[in-house]
């Protein structure tokens, strides 16, 4: 019911075989009107049989008010009473207020003209069978109201349709048959049904096919399951008489249809072919007497081809009468209709000899027409491709890199190849047309008329020079701009280079302080590893170079292109700021493996000097030899933990932090190798013993 109830029958039955008509409240306001006009509707689909047998109505109020339920019970009274053998009101789980619900319905069945009874869903079936119940009241019927509403309104608005077209083709045919029989009434041709036979028509049997799969299938199918309600509100018979009288009166109209069809068809023969022939013979042969010459100008020779398409528009039309008027004659001779068959042929010889002498002089005018429109537009296209090809010329140069510039080059390339195609083709169409003007001449319209072509000509040749010479000076701005770009590629390209050396350079800092951190394990290694950072640094050295050749080669190659406005920008200060980083880096990188060496060389040295080969050494030289060793481990472990200080003021560690402590480690491990050597190997002084042992690593 609006947006609050739906009323539907679900096609149950109760137990004296009696319609179910359920129902559903909100908990929002119902409109009774509405509720009121639902009902009538429903309860004007049964039949008398049907309605007779009463109807068992459920009342859903489990989200609704008691004043709303009762309201409906109420109406009921006075819309169906007689109708109305039971009322199912379905209360909530958790009943009405006592308060509210005082009114027995029991005690005023007299008045209201049924039972009315409050009862729960799970109790419902005490009164109906299970299987005439919908699922949402516990029962097994399956009903899809959706579907049932969807057919209704095919059923509705196809009867509505049938009925009114019938109407309409009786009137039709009834009109025809009368005119036939009084000669004198002519025939109401324009009366036509409002709707389409056949559309209609297949509506119903769409309808009818969907009714007859559902009664003989029904829930074996696989469709939804039939019930009586099916048969009973969408009336199979009503449908199936509808569509046999559409049938046998759309049967009588499309012979009607035939009839008028070929009445007019003689009708319309006889009015056009003398209208094509008069025409052609008239107007349009003195259209084309008055048509000469071919224009100076892509303006003047678009006049002269509009002008010449409107007479062949005009003529189209006719030529398509014709060829309408020459199919309807060759299908009522092949018919074997005798009747005013010389006329016919008589007619039909003299409208093609006609259309085709007319045809004949309009493709030799149009080929003329058609030649000089082509050449004074090829000439127009050719001169706007010459006015943009100087534009590119005169226009300042400022392209944003290499690519941009190699763009440009090709697309002047393009232009200037597809001038010289231009003027090939308008060489070519020049040619044609004073070709075709020479044989002018003798082309006449029934009478010789001589035509001065030599202006025409005088114009072509004009027109032909004008653009070579035009031509011939792009091509040699070409050739100067094509020199100053390929300098700008060069500039462009040194500019890119000089940014990739920067990057590299970059790169190279990042690899120094990340991966070059390795001291070695003794002073042979570590010499090997002074030599490669030499091989190192002078790859990067070649790098700098390298970018400042570059960023010098834009220097010049701008002062040559006159580009005060182009620079290096920040290339230059860049690679400068890396480069002094990447210097102070790897002079520390060289401070640490000279440091490394110069401790390996000593600890090796105590090594060799407490080996049991050398014999008993005075005491004093393998101090002072370890003391060495003490001194350049500690500097060089305190070297470890001081940062890269770049001119900027940043800091920057070689390596991560336990990389540093794995070489810290490495040399606090050689230290005291060196110092239990010495120990080993002679009698050491208590303090210089405890000196040793006191050593404190550091972090």
């Amino acid at each position: 019911m609006g947006t609050h109830t739906t009323e539907d029958t679900p096609g149950g039955k109760d137990r004296r075989s009696g319609l179910i008509l359920t129902i559903p409240l909100c908990t929002e306001q119902t409109s009774m009107e509405e509720l009121s006009s639902t009902l009538d509707y429903l309860l004007g689909i049964p039949s008398d049989k049907c309605k007779a047998r009463g109807f068992t109505v459920i009342v859903d109020g489990r989200k609704s008010q008691w004043n709303i339920v009762k309201t409906v019970v109420l109406m009921l009274q006075n819309v169906i009473p007689a109708e109305v053998s039971l009322v199912c009101v379905v209360k909530p789980d958790e009943f009405w207020d006592k308060k509210v619900t005082h009114f027995c319905f029991w005690k005023e069945k007299d008045r209201l003209g049924f039972e009315v009874i409050l009862v729960s869903a799970n109790k419902l079936t005490r009164y109906i069978e299970p299987c005439q119940l919908t699922d949402e009241f516990g029962g097994s019927l399956v009903y899809d109201h959706i579907d049932w509403v969807n057919k209704r309104l095919v059923f509705e608005k196809f009867t509505k349709e049938s009925t009114s077209l019938l109407d309409e083709l009786v009137v039709i045919n009834d009109s025809e048959k009368s005119s036939q029989l009084d000669k004198e009434r002519p025939p109401d041709c324009n009366f036509l049904p409002s709707l389409d036979p056949e559309t209609v028509l297949q509506t119903g049997h769409e309808l009818l096919s969907e009714l007859q799969q559902r009664r003989f299938n029904g829930a074996e199918g696989g469709g939804v399951a039939w019930s009586p309600m099916d048969d009973e509100l969408l009336a199979q018979p009503q449908v199936m008489k509808l569509l046999d009288s559409l049938r046998e009166q759309y049967t009588k109209y499309q012979e009607v249809c035939r009839q008028r069809s070929k009445r007019s068809q003689l009708e319309d023969i006889q009015t056009k072919v003398m209208q094509v022939v008069n025409w052609l013979e008239g107007p349009g042969t003195e259209q084309l007497r008055t048509q000469w010459g071919i224009g100076d100008s892509i303006r003047a020779s678009q006049a002269l081809q509009q002008k010449h398409e409107e007479i062949e528009s005009q003529h189209s039309e006719w030529f398509a009468v014709y060829v309408e008027l020459n199919q309807q004659i060759a299908a009522l001779l092949s018919a074997g209709d005798e009747e005013d068959l010389v006329e016919l042929k008589g007619l039909q010889q003299q409208l093609s000899d006609v259309c085709y002498r007319q045809a004949s002089q309009l493709e030799s005018r149009q080929n003329v027409l058609q030649s000089a429109h082509e050449f004074h537009g090829t000439a127009q296209d050719l001169s706007q491709q010459l006015d943009g090809l100087l534009g590119m010329l005169c226009a300042d140069v400022a392209p944003a890199d290499g690519a941009a510039i190699q763009q440009t080059l090709k697309h002047l390339e393009e232009k200037l190849k597809s001038v010289e195609g231009a003027l090939v083709g308008l060489r070519e169409k020049g040619q044609v047309l004073m070709d075709q003007m020479s044989n002018q001449t003798s082309w006449s319209y029934g009478k010789d008329v001589p035509i001065d072509n030599k202006d025409n000509v005088d114009h072509i040749q004009g027109v032909m020079e004008d653009m070579q010479l035009r031509k011939q000076r792009c091509e040699d701005m070409v050739d100067v701009r094509r020199l100053k770009m390929l300098q700008m590629v060069q500039l462009f390209k040194c500019e890119e280079d000089a940014s990739q050396a920067v990057e590299w350079l970059g790169e190279l800092l990042d690899a120094l302080l990340k991966t070059h951190i390795r001291l070695g394990d003794d002073s042979q290694e570590t010499k090997v590893l002074l030599e490669k950072h030499k091989k190192f640094v002078d790859v990067a050295q070649s790098t700098y170079d390298y970018g400042r050749q570059l960023l010098q080669a834009t220097v010049v190659l701008c002062q040559s292109l006159r580009c005060s406005t182009r620079s290096s920008g920040d290339t230059l200060p860049r690679l400068n700021r890396v480069w002094k980083q990447f210097t102070v880096t790897t002079e520390e990188r060289v401070h640490r493996l000279e440091m490394a060496c110069s401790f390996h060389t000593a600890a090796e040295k105590v090594l060799v000097q407490a080996s049991p080969d050398q014999g008993d050494l005075p005491v004093e030289v393998e101090q002072e030899t370890y003391e060495e060793v003490e001194t350049v481990g500690k500097a060089l472990l305190d070297r470890l933990t001081v940062p890269v200080i770049f001119p900027d003021g940043s800091e920057q560690y070689f390596g991560s932090p336990g990389d540093m402590a794995s070489s810290a480690e490495h040399i606090r491990d050689k230290m005291k190798n060196a110092n239990g050597a010495l120990i080993t190997a002679c009698l050491v002084p208590d303090q210089f013993v405890l000196s040793c042992h006191i050593l404190s690593p550091l972090a």
